[in-house]
């Protein structure tokens, strides 16, 4: 199920001096959110990965993030990276762990996929490309019944 959006907000990414404001917001407003550090650091590091491409492959666009909340006691961040460059040929292939174009973090989208909850791609040749990432607030683990 997922939660209702509560507010959005687009940032243009469209020079490096963004890509520098784009990670300075989303951490902001995720400590605000009450992300721990360790989840905000993973957060800021797929927006670092994802914001690059978005600039350097896509030619530019745009950042949504839009607030979420369920009845209250849930909270997350969905981030949506949207350009209309050249659009992904081969999905697969870019989305295979240790596939870079060598210009980037060296992380890749399959690495931005696997630091964030949920992930989405959308592209197509010559349309451009979307990518929508959602995190949620996680509390600290309860020890295990039974635990030594």
């Amino acid at each position: 199920m997922h939660a209702p959006p509560t507010s959005a907000t687009h940032l243009p990414i469209g020079s490096e001096a963004d890509l520098a404001q784009v990670r300075r917001h989303v951490r902001r407003i995720a400590a605000d959110l009450g992300f721990s550090l360790v989840q905000q650091t993973k957060l800021v590091t797929a927006v670092s990965e994802l914001a690059r491409n978005t600039l350097v492959h896509g030619g530019g666009g745009h950042m949504g993030i839009t607030r979420l909340e369920e009845g209250g006691a849930r909270r997350g961040l969905r981030l949506s990276f949207v350009d209309a460059g050249p659009g992904i040929r081969d999905i697969d292939l870019a989305m295979t762990d240790g596939y870079t174009s060598g210009d980037g973090l060296g992380l890749g989208l399959s690495g931005a996929r696997r630091l964030v909850q949920e992930f989405t791609l959308d592209s197509h040749p010559g349309r451009g490309t979307t990518v929508t990432i959602t995190d949620w607030v996680t509390g600290v683990p309860s020890p295990r019944t039974g635990a030594p």
